[in-house]
């Protein structure tokens, strides 16, 4: 399956304190525990003003449709075509 990159524009994201984030991720596992094996969330990284998320989805409207149940946003959803890192200039 396709893997998404999602950003999440939240003000103060950075500023949340670990019960919020708990409860963010714990919202977010309940949908997608809802919506069946088509999605999954492996990891988010939380910034000053943004979260990013990856997710491994059949498709882009699984992730909108996550986003809207969960009340949270996805501003930017990318589809990650290619992955690099320091391995590939061997």
């Amino acid at each position: 399956m396709p893997k998404y990159i999602i950003q999440r524009d939240i003000p103060g994201a950075s500023n949340y304190t670990a019960q919020q984030l708990k409860d963010i991720s714990k919202k977010s596992c309940e949908v997608i525990s809802k919506m069946g094996s088509e999605i999954q969330w492996l990891h988010s990284y939380v910034t000053d003003d943004k979260i990013y998320s990856v997710y491994i989805a059949s498709n882009k409207e699984l992730i909108q449709e996550h986003a809207r149940q969960g009340g949270i946003p996805a501003n930017v959803i990318s589809k990650v075509t290619t992955i690099i890192d320091p391995t590939t200039s061997e």
